[in-house]
């Protein structure tokens, strides 16, 4: 079985280190900072892969909100694979309508061509769009080195792809807010 597949071994803690003393704290929602100004982020999904991808979204949509930026605010496009994410980001880029961009994707070798190659151009013309239209673009396009079309791997994808959402959320609030900061610094004159 592929070792990617695995479940990690657990660890127990060493002999020597006493644990019993380690009170109980309940676990608190994290408090996360809001915007000055609003928020609007565009998520641009493939539909090859739909069940695995779309975990992504579910997961980016619910932390993005807990970060602030309500559902509301998220415009949903689905193309129909990873290759045509950028251009579509590329023109809502250009519409000056939101703040981000987020991609989600699978690309998988489909035995004709080497998907690194469709990956790898994707991920590069996504950071060009980023670096023209200085609306910063998060990608959440992955590519496995195996994936086959089994109940395992899709299982295994889907609950990546949920993890994956919920760190192109974390991705996506923070650089919001370091730009937010930047561009007060730049309008206040302490940066320039």
């Amino acid at each position: 079985m592929n070792q990617m597949l695995q479940e990690p071994e657990v660890q127990s803690p060493p002999q020597n280190v006493e644990t019993s003393h380690v009170p109980d704290v309940p676990e608190r929602p994290p408090v996360h900072p809001r915007f000055v100004k609003p928020q609007r982020v565009a998520f641009v999904q493939s539909s090859w892969h739909r069940d695995v991808v779309e975990e992504c979204r579910i997961a980016f949509l619910e932390e993005i909100e807990a970060r602030h930026i309500t559902r509301a605010q998220v415009d949903l496009f689905e193309v129909p694979g990873s290759f045509e994410i950028p251009l579509h980001a590329q023109l809502l880029a250009k519409t000056r309508r939101y703040t981000a961009i987020v991609a989600a994707g699978l690309v998988v070798d489909g035995g004709i061509y080497r998907h690194e190659f469709v990956a790898d151009t994707v991920i590069k013309a996504l950071m060009d769009v980023q670096l023209r239209t200085e609306v910063p673009v998060f990608s959440a396009v992955l590519t496995p080195q195996q994936f086959h079309d089994s109940a395992v791997h899709h299982d295994f994808f889907r609950k990546h792809f949920v993890i994956k959402g919920i760190e192109v959320a974390e991705a996506c609030a923070n650089t919001l807010h370091s730009l937010e900061r930047l561009r007060g610094q730049v309008a206040a004159g302490i940066v320039g």
